[in-house]
């Protein structure tokens, strides 16, 4: 691999952590908060979606791929597990 392929790939594991965790904390978040307050829960989700998204975002554009794909909606899973756990189960 060239120079350029291995820093393509170090800062697309560092993205990948970084928002990673900050997505999943927000989900961790929104599901701990009280019951009594949808709107801050419901905000929490979302907000940790769009992280998700722009990280995933984030990863196509440094390989230079476009950013409109199918792979994006992998920035949505943490989001989506959230949904789950917080209504659902």
């Amino acid at each position: 691999m060239s120079t350029e392929q291995v820093q393509r790939w170090v800062v697309t594991a560092l993205a990948v952590v970084l928002v990673g965790h900050l997505a999943e904390a927000l989900v961790i978040f929104a599901l701990i908060t009280p019951a009594d307050h949808p709107a801050s829960r419901i905000g929490l989700l979302i907000i940790g979606g769009v992280v998700g998204l722009l990280g995933a975002g984030g990863v196509r554009a440094v390989h230079r791929r476009r950013l409109l794909s199918p792979w994006l909606l992998l920035g949505l899973l943490p989001a989506a597990t959230g949904v789950y756990f917080g209504y659902w189960a």
